[in-house]
C-alpha cells in the first residue's frame, strides 16, 4: 500500500528556515554566543563521545516498491549508535524486520526474521560488518558522515568547527534561532534552536549517487538529562520526503568508551572488477558486492547494471574499455530503481550512454538526474550532460543484426515494480538482480522457498525462456538447476 507523502515537505521547511534566516540577519547575535548557549543548555561542550540505544520504526531508504512510493516500513527491535566526535566516527548496530511485505533491501522477507548489521564510518572510510566480516562501503561514506554531524550535539560541533550563520525562523507561530552550517562534501544544514537553547530540528541537504542533493529533516523532542547531558528521547527523520526513523531512545551514555579502530578491509578497500568470459563477446564483471555484465555489439558496448556509486561505475567502465578497446559504451541497462542498483547511472549518463530502465522508473530517473549534486559534485554534475532514458514496459529488444539482447519486465514480484531481467537468447544466459542470489555450492535449500526465487522461475516459464545459465548481479554464475534446487525442485 502506498503511504502518503508528508504534508510539510523537508524542502518547504528548509525554505522557511532560509526565509527566517535572511529576515533575522540584521539583528542576529554572534554565532559563538548562540553555540555557547546551546552547548550550555545541552551539556554538549564537554561531550566527546556518545552512545545511545533506541527502538521503534523506520523505512529502508532507497528501496521503495515503486519509484514514487514511501520507503518500505521497518521495525527496529534494537538500535545502538556510538559516536566519537573528535575521531569523526559513527557506528550503528541494529536488528530490524519488515513491517510491510513489498520493497527491497537486505532485510529478510516479511515474517522470516531480522536483519542484524553493523555499519560504521571514520573520516573518509566507511564499512559494513566487524572484525573478519568487515567490508569497505565507500558508497555510504557521505550519508554516515551526515548522520554523525546531524546528531543534536554533532551539529553544534560542526557549527563551531566550520563556521555558522545565525538567523531566525518560525513554525506554527513559534520562533527559533537558527544556525546554518556547511560541512564540505557532506552536508549543508540548518539547526533550529528553541527558547531553551535545545536543538529541536535540523533541515539538511546531503549528496546522493542517485538523487543528487537530497533533503533530510530530523526532529528531536522530549529532552531529558543524562548525567548533565540533555538528549532527546524521540528522534524522527525523513529523507527524500519519506520516513526513515521514528525512534524512542531507551538509554544514553555520554562520554562512554568507544572503539574507533578501522578494520584493515575497510582502510585497504579499492574497487576491483574481475572479468570472466561467459561466451564470445560476453563477460561477467564481478569482484565486488554488485556485479555487471558486458555485451559486445558490432560497433558499441552495452553494460547491464551500473550499481552503487561513481567509483564502482568508473571501475566497471574502465574494465569494459580494457577488454574491448575502441568501442563506446552506448547503453546501460538498469535492472530496477533501488538505489544500490541505480547508483552508477548518473555516471553512465556522464559517459554519454543511454539508460534503459523500466517505464515506471523513467520519469523518476529523469527528475532526479536533473537534480544537482552541489554538496559533493559528481561526475554527472561536472559533465553537464542531460539524461537519455528508454522506458521498458513488457519487452524491449536491442539488436545489431548479429547479436540480440532482450529486456523483459518481470510480473508479480514483491521486490520491485518495473523489475527487469535481461535475456541473451543466443548464449541462453539470463541476467537478473535480487530475484535470486545463489547460495554456497552444495548448500541445502531453505525450508521455505524464497518468494523472489519462486517468482523468477514463474517469469522464466511464463516467457518460455530456455535458460541454461543465470548471471546474477549478486553472487556467482550458476546453471538453472541451482535455482530450481533453491525452490525445492528436483
Amino acid at each position: 500500500m502506498q503511504r502518503a507523502r508528508p504534508v510539510a515537505s523537508s524542502f518547504a521547511l528548509s525554505a522557511m528556515a532560509l526565509a527566517g534566516l535572511l529576515a533575522g540577519c540584521a539583528t542576529a547575535p554572534a554565532p559563538e554566543a548562540v553555540i555557547a548557549r546551546a552547548e550550555s543548555a545541552m551539556g554538549g561542550g564537554a561531550v566527546k563521545t556518545l552512545v545511545y540505544s533506541a527502538r521503534g520504526s523506520g523505512g529502508t531508504f532507497g528501496q521503495a516498491y515503486e519509484p514514487t512510493m514511501a520507503w518500505p516500513g521497518l521495525n527496529y527491535t534494537t538500535f545502538t549508535r556510538a559516536v566519537d566526535y573528535d575521531a569523526a566516527y559513527l557506528r550503528e548496530e541494529f536488528a530490524r524486520s519488515r513491517s510491510e511485505p513489498t520493497g527491497g533491501g537486505a532485510v529478510p522477507l516479511m515474517g522470516q526474521g531480522d536483519q542484524r548489521s553493523v555499519a560504521a564510518v571514520r573520516g573518509n572510510v566507511a564499512w559494513n560488518g566487524a572484525g573478519a566480516a568487515a567490508a569497505g562501503s565507500p558508497v555510504a561514506r557521505e550519508a554516515r558522515q551526515h548522520d554523525l554531524w546531524t546528531t543534536p550535539h554533532g551539529v553544534l560541533k560542526a557549527a563551531r568547527q566550520h563556521g555558522a550563520v545565525v538567523g531566525s525562523a518560525s513554525d506554527a507561530g513559534v520562533r527559533y534561532t537558527t544556525l546554518a552550517v556547511k560541512v564540505p562534501g557532506v552536508m549543508a544544514a540548518t539547526a533550529w534552536l528553541d527558547d531553551a537553547g535545545l536543538v529541536s530540528r535540523i533541515d539538511s541537504t546531503m549528496p546522493h549517487p542517485v538523487t543528487g542533493d537530497t533533503s533530510v529533516t530530523t526532529l528531536f523532542t522530549d529532552y531529558r538529562d543524562h548525567g548533565g547531558v540533555k538528549f532527546p528521547q524521540r528522534i524522527r527523520q525523513t529523507a527524500g520526503g519519506y520516513p526513515v526513523f521514528d525512534l524512542q531512545v531507551t538509554d544514553v551514555k555520554p562520554n562512554a568508551a568507544v572503539d574507533t579502530a578501522v578494520p584493515d578491509a575497510a582502510s585497504n578497500h579499492a574497487e576491483r572488477v574481475a572479468s570472466t568470459p561467459l561466451a564470445p563477446g560476453l563477460w561477467f564483471l564481478g569482484g565486488g558486492s554488485h556485479h555487471s555484465v558486458l555485451v559486445e555489439m558490432r560497433d558499441h558496448l552495452v553494460i547491464v547494471e551500473s550499481p552503487l556509486y561513481d567509483g564502482r561505475a568508473e571501475a566497471v567502465f574502465a574494465e569494459a574499455k580494457r577488454i574491448v578497446p575502441g568501442k563506446p559504451i552506448r547503453a546501460v541497462i538498469n535492472s530496477h530503481h533501488h538505489f544500490d542498483h541505480a547508483g552508477g547511472l548518473r555516471a553512465a549518463v556522464a559517459e554519454g550512454a543511454t539508460v534503459v530502465a523500466s517505464a515506471r522508473a523513467k520519469p523518476y530517473f529523469e527528475r532526479v538526474f536533473a537534480n544537482p549534486n552541489s554538496v559533493a559534485p559528481d561526475r554527472l554534475a561536472r559533465s553537464g550532460r542531460r539524461s537519455e532514458i528508454v522506458g521498458v514496459s513488457g519487452k524491449h529488444v536491442i539488436s545489431d543484426g548479429a547479436r540480440t539482447i532482450e529486456v523483459h519486465e518481470m510480473q508479480g514480484s514483491v521486490h520491485a515494480q518495473g523489475f527487469l531481467m535481461v535475456w541473451l537468447p543466443a548464449e541462453k544466459v539470463l541476467v537478473q538482480a535480487d530475484a535470486y542470489t545463489p547460495g554456497a555450492p552444495g548448500a541445502a535449500p531453505p525450508p521455505v522457498p524464497n518468494a523472489n526465487n519462486v517468482n523468477l522461475v514463474q517469469n522464466i516459464e511464463r516467457l518460455g525462456l530456455p535458460v541454461e545459465r543465470i548471471a546474477p548481479l549478486h553472487g556467482r554464475v550458476v546453471p538453472l538447476a541451482e535455482l530450481h534446487a533453491a525452490i525445492g525442485r528436483r
